[in-house]
């Protein structure tokens, strides 16, 4: 079977030339690091998201092991977790020693489902750790009450979600902690680098000498408090985060324009299923475009599906692959309770989807799609006659 190669990649940073002189000027001046540029990139998006603090790191990874490090949570330790999100999530937890206890998911969300969360609570938990999956927060009202009613920390893994809102507050502001991440696949990017955020001075305070080798403001360069790390995010980065964070309005709006769009071309389509474009007291921010194959097909047919439009030049991916079914997590590998996660981790997938896409690019991945899956349907009932 030949293709024609189309080349769509599944994702693409939009650097404006903006960026490029933002760059270029701290490239000409004095401060590489631990500069103005962090300050002034931490404040843009503490005040964005409604709280005090920020502390910039080097990527959404490294933000959520210092908020582990810094809520003191340790072996003994249970945090709450889904295991449909990116292996850094679980990641973090398990650097400090304490235990992810992975919890299913709501069918539609594809984030934590509270009725599961408040039955896997014990006498050991000590967070849940919420993921607002793509970019579509998370039911926050019933976690947070989960939260409240058992004294549990909740830390927001809001790398992929900036911008996105739950009953008009920003996604990120709810918890004790809030992370975002800015690689180059998320709705902004720093190139590599992540941003805490927190209502906690102390809390804050503290991040910020952990990220720089355990060394707090009242330190000399040499005296180092605590056993830190070199999470350092560069004034280069923060420069183009800061120029990036300009224009986050108007990527917003775009990137749910092109979920749109898809969602136009795909909604006939009785083999998918679509993810929500609008969801009662929510704002989504876009950060991929996932859908799922519906039940009838299994992950060998979604896998077949990703390999006909990779050889056709259309980026894709297994959005997400459960964490409880990684090979460093082979110790959960037999956990029951996670059908719809398993589920979704069977049939999901990512289409192109950035900033520059455009409506014709969109047409033809929809249609080069739509051809793969008539062709895996029309082999299915070949094989029934």
């Amino acid at each position: 079977m030949t293709f024609k190669a189309l080349n769509i990649p599944l994702s693409a940073p939009d650097i404006g030339e903006a960026e490029i002189e933002a760059v270029v000027s701290v490239l000409r001046g004095q401060r590489l690091s631990l500069g103005p540029k962090m300050e002034e990139f931490e404040q843009r998006v503490a005040e964005y998201t409604g709280v005090p603090h920020g502390v910039a790191v080097s990527s959404g990874t490294s933000g959520l092991h210092l908020c582990m490090r810094a809520l003191e949570l340790g072996p003994g330790d249970e945090v709450i977790v889904p295991s449909f999100t990116f292996v850094a999530a679980a990641n973090a937890i398990r650097y400090q020693g304490a235990t992810p206890v992975f919890v299913d998911i709501d069918p539609v969300t594809l984030s934590l489902d509270p009725e599961k969360v408040a039955s896997a609570i014990s006498k050991r938990t000590r967070a849940i750790l919420v993921v607002h999956t793509f970019g579509c927060p998370a039911e926050m009202a019933e976690l947070l009450a989960l939260a409240h009613r058992h004294n549990l920390l909740v830390i927001e893994d809001a790398c992929e979600a900036i911008g996105a809102e739950y009953e008009e507050k920003k996604a990120g502001s709810f918890g004790t902690v809030g992370v975002f991440a800015f690689y180059p696949n998320k709705q902004i990017t720093t190139g590599e680098g992540g941003m805490i955020v927190t209502g906690d001075a102390s809390l804050a305070a503290r991040m910020k000498a952990l990220r720089n080798q355990g060394r707090y403001d009242f330190d000399d360069w040499l005296q180092h408090a605590e056993v830190g790390y070199n999470y350092r995010i560069s004034e280069i980065n923060c420069a183009l985060g800061i120029e990036q964070f300009k224009r986050i309005d108007s990527i917003l709006q775009r990137r749910e324009e092109i979920a749109r769009e898809y969602n136009q071309f795909l909604l006939d389509n009785r083999d998918l299923v679509l993810p929500p474009i609008e969801l009662p007291s929510r704002r989504l921010s876009w950060f991929v475009y996932v859908v799922r194959l519906c039940d009838r097909f299994t992950q060998q047919d979604r896998d077949a599906v990703l390999a006909e439009l990779t050889q056709q030049g259309i980026g894709c991916g297994r959005y997400f692959a459960p964490i409880h079914l990684q090979p460093s997590y082979a110790e959960w590998n037999g956990l029951s309770g996670l059908e719809v996660t398993e589920a979704a981790g069977a049939r999901t997938l990512a289409l192109p989807f950035f900033n520059r896409i455009t409506t014709e690019q969109i047409r033809q991945v929809c249609s080069a799609l739509q051809k793969a899956i008539s062709r895996i349907v029309d082999e299915k009932s070949k094989h029934l006659r």
